[in-house]
């Protein structure tokens, strides 16, 4: 499986991943994702989930924590 490819906001990405702003996660829907950014930053997937808008390949889901993350999407 080619693995998805997690992209934040500079601004996220300095306040919460020590300024890195892309990931690669291997992820079957938004959760795995959020899951797994959790694993490598405690606390994150929190503020990933109350403070940000999920998108999969650019289109934005309200509820998108078992939207399907397709191979080699950006998410």
């Amino acid at each position: 499986m080619k693995p998805a490819r997690v992209v934040f906001t500079s601004g996220f990405a300095a306040r919460y991943t020590q300024g890195v702003r892309e990931f690669e996660i291997e992820a079957k829907t938004m959760r795995d994702v959020i899951k797994a950014m959790d694993d490598m930053f405690p606390g994150l997937g929190f503020h990933l989930e109350e403070e940000t808008t999920l998108a999969i390949n650019g289109e934005y889901h309200e509820t998108g924590l078992f939207q399907p993350v397709p191979p080699g999407a950006e998410a």
